[in-house]
């Protein structure tokens, strides 16, 4: 897999459900189409993995050395809350309540893809993030890719 990639917003119903988009579910080999992994993210959003990506997440974190204090503090972090979703018949994922209560989702939500991952805002809380940060983003740039190695 290349890579996901794209913003979609979609839209919960009564029950917090969500269509999963068709042109995010093309992004997904055949056999991971239906099962995630939820979790939290690092910031007020949730993260959806497909399945295999998050095994091989977890397949890294299982090599931490678990006798140091931030190694086991960082393992509990992560996988609070952790939970298996799968697409139902329909192709709605539902976000259980205590997730959608922990980042404040609303009806409107964005889906932002990328690499492995599918992070879930609020659509609100989303684009206030971004405002935010886009007066740094020059500056981001430069420190998080400017010492890259170029071979023009």
């Amino acid at each position: 897999m290349a890579g996901l990639v794209g913003e979609f917003e979609v839209k919960l119903d009564a029950k917090g459900r969500f269509m999963f988009p068709s042109a995010l579910r093309k992004q997904l080999p055949a056999n991971a189409q239906r099962d995630f992994m939820l979790n939290k993210g690092f910031e007020d959003c949730l993260t959806l993995f497909p399945i295999f990506e998050w095994e091989k997440v977890s397949e890294r974190l299982s090599s931490m050395n678990l006798f140091k204090p931030k190694n086991r503090m960082f393992y509990r972090l992560f996988h609070q809350g952790a939970k298996p979703i799968s697409l139902d018949k329909a192709g709605r994922v539902l976000i259980p309540t205590n997730h959608m209560e922990r980042v404040g989702l609303k009806q409107e939500v964005m889906l932002i893809a990328y690499n492995d991952r599918i992070e879930i805002w609020d659509k609100k809380k989303y684009f206030e993030m971004i405002e935010g940060s886009m007066a740094s983003f020059a500056d981001l740039a430069d420190e998080v890719m400017g010492d890259l190695d170029h071979d023009e």
